[in-house]
């Protein structure tokens, strides 16, 4: 399923993927993403309509709250869903997010996780000024820890996930000191 989109609609890119916002029109997409079960199985699914319809909603909800959200990802040269990825507030009053992805099975194993987490990364750190980000992965999810361990994320410690009821490995990733100056730094 292509969902066909103009260049213009993309407010982020890496060579092969495009970035957009979720919209109500999306539902299609976000019941072939979060409606399957192997998408869902380490993040608490299989999700129901009503339930993938709720996920949507919230989506939505963080953009017009926060200003993030897990946004949908579509190839750049044939316009496919690939599924989303993105940034959730985590602890907002420390400048931290929460990174994850959602990949379609049929994107599993060819670096699109890793390179739309690396666009994430580069986002949250230059563009929102975020001092950290978190990220957690169902303890049987061994490509997920590989990604994340990719983009340089450290295991910090095990949280418990509510939506599965499991201890899951958590990961930080802190904002590079190095010459950085995030937006909010900045001086004229």
């Amino acid at each position: 399923m292509t969902d066909v989109r103009r260049s213009s609609d993309y407010f982020l890119r890496t060579a092969r993927l495009g970035f957009r916002r979720w919209s109500i029109d999306d539902l299609p997409l976000a019941l072939a993403l979060w409606g399957d079960p192997e998408v869902t199985r380490y993040i608490g699914g299989p999700f129901s309509p009503e339930d993938v319809t709720e996920k949507l909603h919230g989506e939505i909800a963080s953009m017009e709250a926060h200003h993030v959200q897990y946004s949908p990802l579509f190839l750049l040269d044939n316009d496919a869903h690939v599924g989303c990825a993105g940034l959730r507030p985590y602890r907002v009053h420390d400048q931290m997010y929460e990174l994850g992805f959602h990949l379609r099975p049929a994107y599993w194993g060819r670096g699109l996780a890793a390179e739309a987490g690396q666009a994430v990364v580069a986002f949250a750190f230059e563009r929102l000024g975020a001092k950290g980000l978190f990220a957690g992965h169902h303890p049987e999810n061994a490509a997920s820890r590989k990604v994340l361990e990719r983009l340089g994320f450290r295991f910090t410690h095990e949280e418990v996930y509510p939506p599965t009821g499991r201890r899951h490995p958590s990961y930080l990733l802190m904002r590079p000191e190095s010459g950085h100056r995030g937006p909010a730094s900045r001086r004229p």
